[in-house]
Parts: C-alpha cells; structure tokens; sequence
C-alpha cells in the first residue's frame, strides 16, 4: 500500500489540536513533523480538524437495514452510511430475539468479517438482552426475555468465535449477577440497563464487574432521595455512561449534569439507532416491533414507547457542543476514546498515535464531516 499523508491539519493528539503531518501506511499511523517534505498522495487538510473516527457502541440500524435482520451484505450497507458521517467503527447490537435468530445475526457477523469490506469496521456485537426485566422492557418483546443463563452466553460465544463484545443485562434479573463475572471470562464487557434495580443490587453487580450503564436514564428506575436506585449507583460509581444526545432521550440540563457528575472520561455518547437513521419519517421496524417515525422520533405503534433513535453520531457531536459549555477538544472523548476503552479496542482504535488505525475524520469549522479514512483509504 502506497503511503497517503494529511498535511496542514490541526491534529488531535492527548485532548489538544497540534500541527502534525499525518502518514498513513499500510492502515496505520505514523505522526511527522508539521514540516516534513512529503510526496505521493496527499490530503490538504487546509487547518481543519483532524480527528479519531468516531465509534459507535450501541446501535440497531440505519439506512432500512435492522440489525436483527441484517446480512452481512445488509451489516456492510450500514457501515457505508456511518462511515460518511465519521463512525469508522461499531459494534452492532442485537436485540433481545430468539435463539434461532440470535444464531442467524451471529452467523451474519461472522460472514460480514470473512470478506474484505469498504464501510466502518464491524467490531463485534452486543447483546442488549435476553437477560433483562420485564418491568423496563421499553422495545424488548417480553415473552423472549429470561433468567441469566452463562451456558447460553457461552453458546453464543464460541458460535461468535469471541465476537460478542458487549452485553446488557438487568442486576435484579434471576442470575444476571452470576453472569457478569462468566461474560468477563468469555471476554465480553457487560453493562447494566433495562432496570429497576434497587441501588444495592446495582451495586453489587458494578462490584461483581459491570463496567457501563446503558442509555442512562432512559428505561432505568430513577433517583430518588430515599431511593437510589440503579440511576444513583452508576452516578456515584466509576462505571461508563452511555448517553443518546438526540436532546429526546435527554434534556441538554441533564447532559450537563451527566457529563459534571461523571465527567468527559466516563461518558459515552452512542446512537441506539435504528433502521430509520437517515431515513424519511415513516413505519418501520425494531426486531419484532413495528415503530413509526414522526420529526424524526421514533416510538413503538403499539404504546408510543420511545424505540431508539434516528441519530449519527456527526448530529450528536454538534448536539453535545450545544448543550454544553465543553470544547470540542473536552467532548471527543465520549465519541472516541471512551468507548474505546470500554470495549477494550484503544490499542487501536479511539486516538491519534504512532502505530494505530488510520480510522481518521475531518471536521471543518462547523464541526460538520468533510473526509473520513478508513484505516487510510479516503472515503468519500
């Protein structure tokens, strides 16, 4: 692979923007010297920003493809649309199905990897259930949620080759606690959510190895002075917190107060998207749900259940520096290295650094998308 160099960006190494001449090679990066004589293929960055491709976590879709439906073909239609809105990689996350489907979104992931592809890398998956409470089901079908189940889990895991990554389970749910510590010995990072967990079980299960909360706030019990709940536990605790900042999920005040509680290193800003993302208004469908989309919000027909999201990550970086009094430089973190490290991929992915991805977004001025690399091949 021939080297391609960005030069005349503003680069963001370690939380700040230094003048750099970036050298892609053979997908990864190596920092120069803002002076460095270059020739071949070159990138003028023109002193926009240049910046760590931004990684999504928590998503189900966009462009008409739902994720429990998805072929790989259809995984690879999803990765070329976040791709042009900065996400150069994903986790896709499967919602709460049956075995059988599981095993076929599984068995997709699997098929997607096998070829070489063009679109933001598939990382692995998440599994947002089955091992959630009925109670904050929100779009979960309730007749396939079920007890914490490590044989299950493990049946997964190796059907994935070690592709799940992530995992969502509610802590008062029958052996969800138990499951934690089998999901970390099968390399699976586990969140709480879905819950309405009192704080001392909330509690117990940040003790016995959860390390995220997710969508915070949304289908989760809430505070209370007398009652903390699983809300009060991941504020005072040091796990990450997932965050959708369509300004539906959340008020900007209580984005501030997540980001000043927690602050920038433990928040993640994620899209929870379905396959309405970058799509008219309009029916369509979470797993086995029908939602129908109306100013962009999508919500169950049957309940008027708010089901995801129709926000890229592009939309959620200007809408975080609008409701907040943060930096660009304080805010990408949550889109990068955050994330990153909660799922354990920093050692590639997240930052600009000698030897990492060369998963690159450019921003202008407005913070709006003007190039995305992908491992060092330009997108657009």
């Amino acid at each position: 692979m021939n080297t391609r160099y960005i030069v005349n960006g503003q680069v963001y190494i370690d939380h700040s923007f230094q003048k750099k001449t970036v050298a892609m090679e053979e997908g990864k990066l190596r920092l120069l010297p803002p002076d460095t004589p270059v020739s071949g293929e070159v990138y003028d960055a023109m002193g926009k920003r240049v910046v760590p491709g931004f990684i999504d976590i928590h998503t189900h879709g966009a462009v008409g493809v739902d994720v429990n439906g998805a072929s790989a073909n259809d995984l690879e239609k999803i990765g070329k649309f976040f791709a042009g809105n900065g996400t150069t990689s994903w986790l896709a996350s499967v919602l709460t199905d049956t075995e059988e489907q599981t095993r076929w979104c599984i068995g997709q992931y699997k098929a997607w990897r096998e070829e070489e592809r063009n679109g933001a890398e598939l990382l692995g998956i998440h599994l947002e259930g089955p091992f959630l409470a009925p109670a904050y089901k929100g779009a979960m079908p309730e007749h396939l949620l079920r007890k914490g189940d490590a044989a299950l889990l493990r049946t997964y895991q190796e059907l994935a080759e070690g592709g799940i990554r992530y995992l969502t389970i509610s802590p008062e749910v029958e052996g969800t606690i138990d499951l934690i510590a089998a999901a970390g010995e099968l390399g699976i990072v586990t969140a709480i959510g879905h819950s309405g967990a009192d704080y001392d079980a909330a509690m117990s299960a940040i003790a016995a190895g959860a390390r995220a909360a997710t969508h915070t706030f949304n289908a989760m019990q809430l505070l209370h002075q007398h009652r903390p709940a699983i809300l009060g536990a991941v504020l005072e605790s040091d796990v990450y917190c997932e965050a959708i900042c369509d300004g539906r999920h959340l008020h900007p005040a209580i984005v501030r107060l997540l980001l000043k509680v927690k602050g920038p290193d433990r928040v993640v800003a994620i899209t929870d998207s379905i396959m309405a993302a970058g799509l008219p208004d309009g029916k369509y469908h979470l797993g086995v749900n029908e939602v129908v989309v109306e100013d962009g919000d999508a919500k169950l027909a049957s309940d008027g259940t708010r089901a995801g999201s129709t926000l890229t990550q592009n939309t959620a970086l200007k809408n975080l520096l609008a409701f907040t009094d943060k930096s660009l430089e304080e805010i990408l973190p949550l889109l990068t290295e955050n994330p990153a490290k909660l799922i354990g991929v920093f050692d590639r992915k997240g930052s600009i650094a000698d030897g990492k991805d060369a998963d690159l977004t450019i921003l202008d001025e407005n913070c709006q998308v003007e190039q995305v690399f992908l491992k060092g091949r330009a997108v657009r």
